[in-house]
């Protein structure tokens, strides 16, 4: 039983500590939403995007964790990433010369 209380209590902690990262992300861009993405065995992908276009992403070990974190949060948080909610988002000159590196044989990204 203390091995299933250890998990549950670092199981909480994570919550915490994104609900936290969550909710100062939120306070520094205006406000916050997000959406989950599921990124197979490494866990779940937690991409927000603030009111002011600015935008970032955290990892949670797994579903469950990011759905507990998010609402811990407050945050409104969208079935998927398209239409007005992935139109909120700005990108700056280091996103458009990383997305050339990549796409197009532009600038290196090391």
């Amino acid at each position: 039983m203390a091995d299933t209380q250890q998990v549950d209590a670092k199981a909480g902690r994570k919550v915490a500590r994104l609900a936290r990262q969550i909710s100062a992300f939120s306070r520094k861009h205006g406000g916050a939403e997000g959406q989950l993405a599921n990124i197979g065995r490494r866990g779940t992908r937690i991409v927000l995007v603030g009111e002011d276009g600015g935008w970032g992403d955290l990892v949670a070990p797994s579903q469950e964790l990011a759905e507990k974190a998010v609402e811990k949060s407050g945050i409104t948080v969208h079935e998927e990433f398209d239409g007005e909610f992935a139109a909120k988002v700005r990108t700056g000159p280091y996103e458009w010369s990383r997305m050339a590196g990549i796409q197009v044989g532009g600038p290196s990204n090391g």
